[in-house]
């Protein structure tokens, strides 16, 4: 596989539509790929179908029907919870692998999430180590990769993410670099892809537009969504020419916030990596 270009159910959450209605959209785009975003439970706003997210009480072969029937595919789930809150995280994590698994989708993007006022920096890393190492075993079990995201306190610097990337020495173990996420953070984010090339299983195409970087550059550690791609401050061109040097195969995720966005992020992706 070459380098592809999906996308995150995201671009709807402001539309206010559910998950079916979502892939329906992305694939009458042109998009062969979407990222499903996993929760527990059952919540009012996606039962009602005003929201994208699934749940795993769905059984994943009614959701994997979904996809078929418009003939995309997931590049990825999003499954972002509290590595430092392993009660919370390791069913968790160890569930989205398995509906991973039956929708065919090889990574679970997640994120080192908050720490918790109760536990210190120090005692983050074996915490985090624990809840990575019960995971991974089950990653390694159905062969779907965990890719950890920069987005929080400890992952929002190139280095941060990358002892978060290494706690535990497993090739199931990689990261999915958002573009927008450190940006905002202040990374230098092209220098950063340099580091972390030959660890990248998937991508967050996220764009800043320069009034969001303006306002918050340096003062957050990311943002759900960015503008279209091609539209903001991010040079497509130079990051797709620093992951093919890496060995990059895999999918960009755009993560926008409108269907107009989403299309827009697809023609402007899709000429840039034909280039």
């Amino acid at each position: 596989m070459s380098i592809e270009v999906g996308i995150n159910m995201e671009f709807v959450r402001r539309s206010e539509k559910p998950f079916a209605a979502g892939v329906e959209m992305a694939a009458g785009m042109g998009y062969k790929y979407v990222e499903p975003m996993l929760h527990n439970g059952r919540e009012l706003m996606s039962e009602a179908g005003y929201y994208h997210s699934v749940s795993m009480e769905e059984d994943p072969h009614f959701i994997k029907d979904i996809l078929d029937k418009h003939g995309v595919r997931p590049s990825a789930v999003s499954a972002h919870c509290p590595l430092m809150r392993p009660e919370i995280s390791v069913m968790y994590l160890q569930r989205a692998i398995q509906y991973a698994s039956v929708l065919g989708a090889p990574v679970v993007c997640t994120d080192e999430s908050y720490r918790p006022e109760w536990v210190s920096l120090e005692e983050a890393w074996p915490i985090m180590t624990y809840t990575l190492k019960a995971v991974l075993r089950v990653a390694d079990r159905y062969g779907i990769y965990i890719g950890i995201e920069p987005h929080q306190s400890i992952s929002k610097t190139t280095d941060g993410l990358l002892r978060i990337a290494s706690l535990v020495d497993s090739p199931w173990l990689r990261i999915n670099y958002d573009t927008g996420n450190a940006y905002l953070a202040g990374e230098d984010i092209y220098a950063a892809l340099e580091r972390v090339g030959n660890r990248l299983v998937h991508m967050h195409a996220k764009d800043i537009s320069v009034a969001h970087s303006e306002a918050e550059r340096g003062k957050v550690t990311g943002t759900p969504v960015g503008c279209a791609c091609g539209d903001g401050v991010v040079d497509w061109s130079r990051v797709i020419s620093i992951i093919r040097r890496h060995g990059f195969n895999g999918v960009l995720s755009v993560e926008c916030g409108s269907p107009e966005e989403g299309a827009r992020s697809l023609a402007h992706l899709r000429a840039v990596i034909a280039s």
